[in-house]
């Protein structure tokens, strides 16, 4: 056995042990960030997680004082990237992008997740919000929601088939969604990002495409090469407003949102989060960012750590029940 002389001098010195982490703790985070930060945005550039995370880079910039890098870390629905994210030390230098994906789908379509985003990584604060949207060829004879899904259920001998930047992505589960609310049946066709799939819709080698409104609405506007259908949020956006919403085109309480969010591993000290809280803040209420939105067909989060984490669970339960209903897996 232990003396009490031992006892005692053990828990003195675990005392003095953790009084010098607290004391190193909070003097790294008095400190912080005294070098630059990486957002990791695990998607391929050029698509709508790629343009939140630069901005979100951009907007977090002037508060703390430093640059933040983007760094693009893609593969298998994002997990690839916020799994470095949630590996990476936690000291707040390293932040991750997550998504709608990331964060409340992929869990249930993928067998085994190297992260569990629940436990694994902190909500600092949500980015963006955004209606998906569905599109055709310029060239297509549908002109509308009615005309796509007439079109649907006359085609049952060769189901129609609808592109999305990738499986898990929200695009993917708002077709998924489609079916389920309208009983037709689709042939899903997953692509590496909307760099692949806008051009296999212009060129014929799928009818229809699901995509972040951001990916698409210049082209939109354009009108030379695709044709919006309708969008997916319960109301127009009012960065496209001569596109109808589902509901209003006929599928009732039709209603999705993709959102995008960025996080820190676990661990990281509540000061340093606190001082990443701020930045995101201030950052995503400058006029800067409004700006910006306005052209990406946005709208600015406002929800920050504990809230967003509150979001994301009544997230997790609608796409868990869906992806289970319908049977997705990953490929």
């Amino acid at each position: 056995m232990y003396s009490r002389r031992f006892l005692v001098r053990a828990l003195a010195l675990t005392a003095a042990l953790a009084a010098m982490t607290s004391i190193q703790v909070a003097a790294q985070a008095q400190d912080f960030p005294s070098k630059p930060l990486t957002v990791v945005v695990p998607y391929p550039a050029a698509g709508a997680a790629d343009i939140f995370g630069r901005s979100i880079a951009m907007a977090m910039e002037e508060a703390l004082k430093q640059t933040v890098i983007v760094e693009n870390r893609p593969g298998a629905g994002g997990n690839l990237g916020m799994t470095y994210v949630a590996r990476s030390k936690p000291d707040g230098y390293t932040i991750g992008l997550g998504t709608i994906g990331t964060q409340t789908i992929n869990q249930f379509i993928y067998p085994e997740m190297l992260f569990d985003p629940e436990k694994d990584l902190i909500p600092i604060a949500l980015v963006s919000t955004t209606p998906n949207v569905l599109v055709v060829s310029a060239t297509s004879p549908w002109k509308n929601l009615g005309d796509v899904i007439e079109a649907a259920r006359n085609s049952k001998d060769k189901k129609l088939t609808y592109g999305t930047p990738g499986i898990g992505s929200s695009p993917h589960l708002t077709g998924a969604y489609f079916e389920a609310m309208t009983g037709v049946e689709l042939l899903h066709v997953p692509f590496k990002g909307i760099s692949g799939s806008m051009p296999a819709l212009i060129g014929g080698q799928i009818d229809m495409l699901f995509d972040n409104l951001p990916g698409s609405v210049n082209q939109i506007k354009d009108g030379t090469r695709i044709r919006g259908i309708a969008v997916t949020s319960a109301e127009r956006s009012p960065f496209a407003k001569q596109l109808p919403t589902f509901a209003e085109s006929g599928v009732a309480g039709f209603d999705v949102t993709a959102w995008f969010a960025i996080y820190a591993p676990k661990g990281t000290p509540q000061p340093v989060m606190d001082k990443l809280i701020d930045a995101a803040r201030v950052g995503l209420k400058s006029e800067k960012v409004a700006l910006a939105y306005e052209k990406l067909a946005a709208t600015p989060g406002n929800l920050f750590g504990p809230d967003l984490a509150a979001f994301e669970k009544s997230e997790r339960a609608k796409w868990g029940k869906l992806v289970k209903e319908r049977g997705i897996k990953a490929e």
